[in-house]
């Protein structure tokens, strides 16, 4: 046989089998794709932090900082200290506290929500609606802001509806007269029960997008899932899974909640957490039902707060810290968090995480990208994981680009490449 040329294989198919098979199969492909686009590959916030709307401020995130700063000088004033409150081991004790304190001076909030729901007693609530917008437009303008910011307005139940939908109007209509709506604006609706409530989120959106000139489909929102029907429908489907698809792409997140959804079930006060079997189950039904269509989930909250003297404040810290490991062991990135001596214990928990896998994490995807050999075979799935686990470590300050790319001779765009199919071949090296 001649230099470039090939051995024939025996076939038994015609070709036409395979076209008329991939012709049938052209609606799935279709369908697949539009149902199921895969991760965003944006950044995901850690936490939300949620502030009423009648007490939302142009310091409140930096207040936030301070606050958190103070109790963390007050009840556990140096690396050991902390260290011995959480459990953390000697080689993480100094990181993760020193990176701690550098991100509540730096970012103290990752993603904020003025709450015109549960927690909001205002008396003007289209005051606090307009000089809500004006504060967070501001805050983008001049670089304070956080990454991600919005409202949390009314549900679309009957008795709150009609003021829930003058609220966000009068919010958007706000941010659009003060310049635009920010890139990192994030809106929540809550206590949705049927997916027709999602339907008419999205009517409403698009009627807004229209009367200002706005790109079709530019406003998205996150459904908090707050009740058990919301989980199960009556015929026995999964009416979350139902709402995305209701959502018409603008959902963003599952947000799950702890208390509301405790409370509908009948669990006592004193059960009612995020780690209940009942939260559990929750949780588990929103993660598959979002898995692959870009809608991201998040944790509740602990309404334990880290206040008064040292002992309870640490038994508090020790709490929070736990709920968040747990969670994130449970690929829930993202949860609640309600006062600001949360916050320290949130980025301990988040920093504690990823660098204590780091190492390991990032050896194994170098191993993948280089084709080298190991004492585990990865797959590209497997790589698609490490990549994420890094790119959210970069995120939110756990690791530094340098180091990572010191371990794995990956840059981020190559670490995006293997996170997000839409954004690179899974199975090809890195450059």
């Amino acid at each position: 046989m001649g230099q470039g040329q090939q051995e024939k294989v025996a076939t038994s198919l015609a070709g036409a089998v395979s076209e008329e098979i991939s012709a049938s199969l052209a609606p799935v492909d279709a369908e697949l794709e539009r149902r199921y686009p895969g991760d965003p590959g944006t950044r995901q916030p850690v936490h939300t932090v949620y502030v009423p709307g009648d007490v939302f401020a142009a310091d409140t995130i930096r207040s936030w900082g301070d606050q958190a700063l103070a109790l963390l000088d007050e009840h556990a004033p140096d690396a050991a200290s902390f260290a011995a409150v959480l459990g953390l081991s000697d080689e993480l004790a100094e990181p993760v506290h020193a990176r701690v304190r550098a991100k509540l001076e730096r970012e103290p909030i990752e993603d904020l929500r003025v709450d015109f729901e549960d927690g909001y007693h205002g008396r003007d609530e289209d005051e606090d609606a307009a000089r809500a917008a004006r504060l967070i437009a501001e805050e983008y303008e001049n670089g304070t802001a956080a990454p991600y910011m919005g409202i949390r307005m009314k549900c679309m139940e009957a008795p709150v509806r009609d003021r829930g939908i003058r609220t966000l109007d009068i919010f958007l209509t706000g941010l659009m007269e003060a310049g635009g709506l920010p890139d990192g604006l994030v809106l929540t609706l809550p206590k949705v029960t049927y997916p027709e409530q999602v339907t008419a989120m999205v009517r409403l959106l698009e009627e807004f997008e229209k009367a200002r000139g706005l790109e079709p489909g530019r406003i998205g929102f996150e459904i908090q899932i707050e009740t058990s029907q919301s989980i199960l429908a009556t015929d026995g489907t999964a009416t979350v899974a139902r709402m995305i698809q209701a959502a018409e792409g603008r959902a963003t997140g599952l947000h799950y909640g702890t208390f509301d959804y405790s409370a509908c079930l009948g669990v006592s006060a004193a059960y009612q957490a995020s780690d209940h079997p009942a939260a559990d189950h929750a949780k588990a039904i929103m993660q598959v039902a979002a898995a692959g269509t870009g809608v991201r989930v998040s944790d509740g909250s602990t309404n334990v707060l880290p206040v008064g003297p040292t002992a309870k404040v640490h038994d508090a810290w020790r709490l929070h810290y736990g709920l968040t490991r747990r969670a994130l062991a449970r690929a829930y990135y993202q949860g609640w968090d309600m006062h600001p001596g949360h916050i320290p214990t949130r980025y301990a928990a988040v920093f504690a995480f990823y660098r204590e896998g780091f190492e390991q994490a990032a050896a194994r995807l170098a191993r993948y990208a280089n084709r080298t050999g190991g004492d585990v075979m990865d797959e590209p799935a497997t790589a698609k994981a490490l990549s994420g686990y890094l790119l959210r470590g970069l995120d939110c300050g756990a690791l530094d680009i340098g180091e990572v790319a010191r371990l794995t001779g990956l840059t981020r765009t190559d670490l995006e490449g293997f996170a997000s199919p839409r954004r690179g071949d899974l199975t090809a090296s890195a450059k």
